[in-house]
């Protein structure tokens, strides 16, 4: 049964039968939601690329119990759902939602080669691109980087993907750091430009993340991004105005 059918037929069982009846069948209720969260669980597990054997390590529990929970026979507790959210780098509200991340993986997998292709041309394009801005012949990068220009010309042209110690040592022949190669766009470039603002976030001080974390301030913080944005002339009238009020 798919996931689909279970979130219909719990959909179902939640209605009230005939107006005369009026009859709610809880236990069977119960049995579908573990039913679906059971699918959501191995769902995300699948995702993470995580055993049973990894989540039973994790959770001080046996692989049978993970087994049932997915199968839905057992019901885990909150506090086990929060550590598997944790380990499988889902949010907690994935456990009570209705979407599944399935779909969203097999799409990912059948592009897989495809995008490896296209960003090893795209890295090319832009190593090229930056040579050029630095002023150096093809022969003259091959020579700083000690590599040949055949090589060179195979990674400028995308036909051979670039190792990454080439390209770090590359990157700096052309002064660029390695974040002026990664993707900002499609599927996995927001996925890695996500982690790299979420590490970027808890680097700040701890008032700080809790007053942007509480929605209540976002006006405040969108004060604050207009602000970043207005010319310097505007920005100083405000703060005269600002000066005035005050005084």
């Amino acid at each position: 049964m798919t996931f689909d059918d279970l979130a219909a037929r719990f959909k179902q069982v939640n209605k009230t039968a005939a107006p005369e009846e009026h009859v709610f069948n809880a236990e069977e209720s119960f049995r579908l939601r573990g039913k679906v969260l059971g699918v959501l669980i191995r769902d995300a597990r699948l995702d993470a690329a995580r055993t049973v054997e990894d989540c039973a390590r994790l959770l001080n529990t046996s692989p049978d119990v993970i087994e049932s929970w997915e199968y839905g026979d057992e019901v885990p507790s909150l506090p086990q759902l929060e550590v598997l959210a944790y380990y499988l780098e889902v949010p907690i509200s994935h456990f009570w939602g209705n979407n599944a991340l399935e779909n969203d993986r097999a799409q990912t997998v059948a592009k897989q080669p495809h995008y490896i292709e296209l960003r090893n041309r795209m890295i090319g394009a832009e190593l090229a691109q930056a040579r050029e801005e630095r002023q150096l012949t093809i022969e003259a990068l091959a020579e700083q980087c000690y590599l040949d220009v055949a090589t060179l010309q195979a990674y400028e042209q995308g036909d051979l993907p670039i190792p990454l110690t080439h390209l770090q040592v590359i990157a700096n022949a052309v002064n660029q750091n390695m974040s002026y190669f990664l993707e900002s766009v499609g599927y996995v470039g927001e996925l890695l430009q996500a982690r790299e603002d979420w590490l970027a976030f808890m680097a700040l001080d701890e008032d700080i993340r809790h007053f942007i974390a509480n929605p209540s301030n976002l006006a405040f913080v969108k004060i604050a991004m207009m602000f970043r944005d207005m010319p310097t002339e505007q920005l100083r009238k405000v703060a005269e105005g600002l000066l005035d009020i005050t005084m």
